[in-house]
């Protein structure tokens, strides 16, 4: 009997950003869970940095999800979850946003919580999804690196830049525990935790760790 699958979709076209999602995610990779694969959507800018990009990359992910037949859930590792809506319209599947998860899961470690995001015009997307989600109260703050996904995902700088916005947030506006606002993030979460003490959500795990519950508790 093969193992199910979980389809993580990096919606934009970076394959640095999917093989630093890929490492991340390696420890969920169990021999007797479900298997864990990456992908990335070819059709997708190379950074998804506006709301033009998010809505760009919609229809191809729905595309994307509809064509397969064989992954038993998904998850768009975005953080604006772009698609996320009409993606769980087209599949009776399980479709996990990395944004909603991130959060999700951040709110069980503490009070409050900041978010590192890449640039300051992240930020207005990024918080018109939490009013949405009815979870402003808990959000002690939001700072941006002011940084491109592929900087984020391969620059050297990007770790240091990351501890001087996360100890702001930490600080400054009283963050409980931080949540990394970019896919491309994913490979500096143990490094930033360590250096901030407090807990360090990438909203990339998170989702990839809900999808793996609901594909090994599935009755179906």
């Amino acid at each position: 009997m093969s193992r199910p699958r979980i389809l993580v979709i990096n919606p934009n076209s970076n394959v640095t950003v999917t093989r630093g999602i890929e490492q991340a995610l390696k420890p969920l990779d169990f021999v007797d869970g479900p298997e864990i694969v990456c992908t990335t959507l070819a059709e997708g800018p190379y950074g998804i940095e506006s709301q033009s990009d998010v809505d760009s990359v919609a229809i191809p992910l729905r595309r994307l999800i509809e064509s397969d037949n064989s992954a038993a859930a998904f998850v768009i590792a975005c953080y604006s979850d772009p698609g996320l809506h009409v993606c769980r319209e087209g599949t009776d599947r399980p479709v996990f946003g990395i944004a909603e998860c991130g959060v999700l899961t951040a709110m069980t470690r503490a009070e409050t919580f900041g978010v590192i995001a890449i640039a300051q015009r992240s930020i207005r997307r990024h918080i018109r999804y939490l009013r949405q989600m009815g979870l402003m109260d808990r959000l002690a703050g939001e700072r941006p690196l002011n940084m491109s996904v592929a900087e984020t995902a391969s620059g050297d700088g990007t770790l240091a830049k990351m501890i001087e916005v996360g100890r702001a947030l930490k600080d400054e506006d009283g963050a409980g525990t931080i949540v990394m606002g970019c896919a491309g993030m994913a490979r500096l979460r143990n490094q930033l935790e360590d250096a901030l003490g407090i807990p360090v959500i990438d909203p990339t795990q998170a989702a990839a760790t809900m999808a793996l519950g609901a594909v090994r508790f599935s009755r179906h």
